[in-house]
C-alpha cells in the first residue's frame, strides 16, 4: 500500500504526518510541486518482463505524458532480489542527490521508497504497483529500493541523454529509516 510519512529535517526517528491515503497523498505532495497520482498498472507482463514488454503495455500511459508535458524519451528500471549489483546500485541511490530535470517514474510491479528533502523536511513516499510521482527538476532526494529489490518501473525523462544525478554530499539520508 503507498505511504507519505513526513519528518522534521532535525527528527528523524519521530514522524510529524503519515497516511496510506491516496488523495491526501496527492494533495500533501502537490501542495509542494511534486506530482503523484494513482494510474492503473493492469496489463499482465508475466514474471520478470524485459523492457520491450513493459513498454508496449504502458506505451499509452506514456504517450499522455509525453503529450502533455513534452517528454522526449523512456526506459524501464526493473531489479530483483537476485541482481549481484542490488547492494551497490541501492548504495548509489542512497545519497542525497538532484537532477536537472524531473524523476518521473511509473511504478508497473513492486515497490520503492522515494526521500524527498524539501523545506526542513523530509518527505518518505512509499511508491508501488500504480504509481506515478514525478519529482522536480532541483529537489533534493534519494531513493531506497530495499535490501531485497523487487519493481519495475517506467522512467520518463526531459532530455534525450537522460538521468543524471548530481550529488550534494549531504549525508542526511543516514539518519531516516530504509526499506527493510
Amino acid at each position: 500500500m503507498s505511504a507519505l510519512t513526513i519528518y522534521t529535517e532535525s527528527e528523524a526517528t519521530q514522524s510529524i504526518w503519515h497516511s496510506t491515503d491516496a488523495d491526501a497523498i496527492r494533495q500533501q505532495l502537490n501542495a509542494k510541486g511534486v506530482r503523484f497520482e494513482r494510474w492503473e498498472a493492469d496489463r499482465d507482463l508475466g514474471n520478470n518482463p524485459d523492457a520491450d514488454t513493459v513498454i508496449n503495455a504502458y506505451q499509452h500511459a506514456i504517450d499522455r505524458l509525453v503529450e502533455e508535458k513534452g517528454y522526449q524519451s523512456w526506459d524501464v528500471i526493473s531489479m530483483r532480489p537476485d541482481n549481484p549489483q542490488k547492494a551497490a546500485l541501492r548504495d548509489k541511490f542512497l545519497s542525497e542527490h538532484t537532477h536537472g530535470e524531473d524523476e518521473v517514474r511509473f511504478f508497473v510491479e513492486g515497490a520503492g521508497l522515494f526521500c524527498l528533502h524539501l523545506e526542513e523536511k523530509i518527505y518518505q513516499i512509499l511508491c508501488e504497483k500504480n504509481d506515478l510521482i514525478s519529482v522536480p527538476a532541483g529537489t533534493p532526494h534519494w531513493f531506497d529500493m530495499g535490501s531485497a529489490p523487487n519493481f519495475t518501473a517506467i522512467r520518463i525523462f526531459d532530455n534525450p541523454a537522460g538521468w543524471v544525478a548530481n550529488f550534494t554530499g549531504d549525508n542526511i539520508a543516514d539518519a531516516y529509516p530504509r526499506l527493510p
